[in-house]
């Protein structure tokens, strides 16, 4: 494969660079760029939670020189070519997340101002500022072209630290991240190139971007270091020869919902996942604990489904919802005449599982003597069935779940504690939401999507301080009170809006604010945006009304504009004239 050098680079890029004055001086004037405010608002910082976002994705603060440290062990380790490449493409996924969230932030602001979000965003997470030169974009058409200053580039600072001034580009994060953004924008492959470099010697950096096609045939130069998505088949080597970095990186990145059917990217998440794989290929006995609402269910459900019973039944009761005297034969089963009204016979739960899983939820609510019957079923793999006079063997897997500390409970002696050793084979604690909150945001969205779908209602997404609140919220009821908020959301939201604190917090649910966001002048705030989201109850029991929420949620957008009403209607996602009649019925004046 042919490299060119840098000289030929260098004569190339200042070619093009001549070709596109033209273009320059028509598409310069016309380039507006929009306030950053919108996407500064995004950013949020919880250092109570150890956590920075942006959106719904969390960030994090990185020292220059610790860059510069990465990328020097890594061209040394693994060699430049290897190093450019896997650079490249953590870049490019970079992108292709940020092309994501704009589509939610700017969904109606046109094609410049949502193209834009993405050079403004670059510039919100410190790593470079951007001017654009020249930029022309029909997304119907496919047609792209952008040419863009990059002014002090944290990446060029970090590799000149390292290496010093040479002859050849190295803003290759920032090269793959317009990569992976515009090629999502636009929903086709488009091809970035640095024809100049602070690295180089340049004043600044300049990168131009195009559809693959357009640059000829020494694209291959590039696309190397590109070995993702639609760019594969630009690639002249077959995928079983890309080194396995490149293979890894093709797949598609925005896979949230995993094997399990869940989402979720949590340490807390993958370790319930990493211990229900381990032991779902064995017999042993599992316990679940955890608080309610956490999906014990779903786990246990998967579970079997990875077992070697996954052909069998997957039978699941709840054992607080069955009454005591029934328990016995729920669990095993009754013969005609075993009690008075028992007309015919009928198999319990454990024979209806034979083969299978029996999924036993809220075992802690089991009194002493259905524990006793329980007991001799797991040890003897019998039952007996009410008012039989047989035993009769079970081919069973029991999983357990509870929500209570079962040592506890047997030292309390409600417990019996042969039982529990009978059951704590193999414990896994699924731990609840308000631990795993980087599972948040992509359960909102999961969710979303599935009632959007359910109802028949499109949803465009969420607004900023609805994500804000959701992410400070504690969860009590974890994973359960989450679906069942953005349900109810869905349906109290109009069609092709997004879900706003007034969809959301409609039952006294209370929001202590941790969070701060960036203010216009640069600084740190504690975020106003919660002042809608203290949504408390009254004493008298009621709820907020529609139109005390929708005043509260005007003065807010007021005061975060600073009286500006045309900002203040951008804010709330309505037109200027609309606000203005807001205001007017709920006779609010503008400062």
């Amino acid at each position: 494969m042919t490299v060119r050098s840098p000289r030929r680079v260098e004569s190339e890029g200042l070619a093009l660079v001549g070709n596109i004055i033209e273009r320059d001086k028509l598409h310069a004037p016309a380039i507006r760029v929009p306030d950053i405010q919108d996407l500064a608002k995004r950013l949020r910082f919880a250092p109570q939670q150890g956590r920075i976002w942006l959106d719904d994705q969390r960030m994090l603060l990185l020292h220059v020189s610790s860059l510069g440290a990465l990328r020097q062990e890594l061209i040394e380790g693994i060699g430049k070519e290897a190093a450019r490449g896997l650079i490249t493409r953590i870049g490019y996924q970079a992108g292709a997340r940020d092309a994501e969230m704009t589509k939610k932030v700017r969904a109606a602001s046109g094609t410049f101002d949502d193209f834009l979000a993405g050079p403004q965003l670059v510039s919100l997470e410190g790593i470079v500022h951007c001017e654009p030169v020249a930029l022309d974009i029909d997304v119907e058409r496919g047609h792209y072209f952008g040419d863009f200053y990059l002014i002090d580039c944290a990446e060029d600072e970090a590799h000149i630290g390292s290496y010093g001034i040479g002859q050849e580009p190295v803003c290759w994060m920032l090269v793959g991240y317009a990569c992976g953004y515009t090629s999502t924008f636009m929903g086709r492959p488009i091809l970035w190139r640095e024809l100049e470099c602070r690295s180089m010697g340049h004043h600044k950096c300049r990168v131009v971007g195009k559809p693959v096609e357009e640059w000829g045939d020494d694209a291959d130069d590039d696309l190397r270091f590109l070995q993702i998505g639609d760019f594969v088949k630009w690639s002249k080597r077959p995928e079983a020869d890309l080194p396995a970095a490149s293979r890894l990186a093709a797949r598609p990145w925005a896979g949230a919902e995993n094997d399990f059917g869940m989402v979720g990217i949590s340490s807390g998440f993958n370790a319930v996942c990493h211990m229900v794989k381990k032991a779902a290929p064995t017999e042993a006995t599992v316990l679940f604990l955890g608080e309610s609402g956490v999906g014990k269910e779903v786990f246990a459900a998967n579970l079997h489904r990875l077992s070697r019973r996954a052909e069998g039944p997957f039978v699941a009761v709840n054992c607080a919802a069955i009454p005591e005297p029934l328990m016995e034969s729920e669990l095993f089963g009754v013969e005609r005449g075993g009690y008075t009204g028992a007309t015919t016979s009928r198999p319990g739960r454990f024979e209806r599982a034979h083969g299978g899983t029996l999924f036993l939820d809220e075992i802690g609510t089991l009194s002493f003597t259905a524990q006793g019957k329980l007991l001799r079923a797991l040890q003897l793999g019998q039952i007996d069935r009410v008012g039989d006079t047989r035993a009769r063997h079970v081919d069973v897997r029991v999983i357990a779940a509870t929500n209570v500390n079962l040592r506890e409970a047997v030292k309390d002696g409600t417990f019996r504690e042969d039982l529990f050793y009978r059951l704590n084979v193999f414990p896994i604690k699924v731990p609840p939401l308000r631990e795993r909150r980087d599972d948040i945001p992509l359960m909102m969205n999961w969710f979303l999507r599935k009632f959007t779908k359910k109802h028949g209602k499109p949803i465009t997404g969420f607004r900023e301080r609805a994500v804000d609140a959701l992410l400070n919220y504690e969860w009590p009821g974890n994973v359960r009170e989450l679906e069942n908020m953005i349900e109810r959301a869905v349906i109290l939201a109009d069609e092709d809006g997004a879900l706003d604190l007034c969809h959301l917090l409609t039952a006294g649910e209370e929001i202590d604010s941790t969070s701060f966001i960036l203010r216009r002048n640069g600084n740190i705030a504690r975020s106003r945006d919660h002042i809608a989201a203290t949504h408390t109850l009254p004493a008298s029991g009621s709820i907020p009304t529609l139109a005390d929420t929708e005043a509260l949620m005007l003065r807010t957008a007021l005061a975060e504009a600073d009286g500006n009403l045309s900002r203040a209607a951008r804010l709330l996602g309505i037109t200027r004239p609309k606000l203005a009649y807001r205001l007017r019925k709920h006779k609010i004046e503008a400062e």
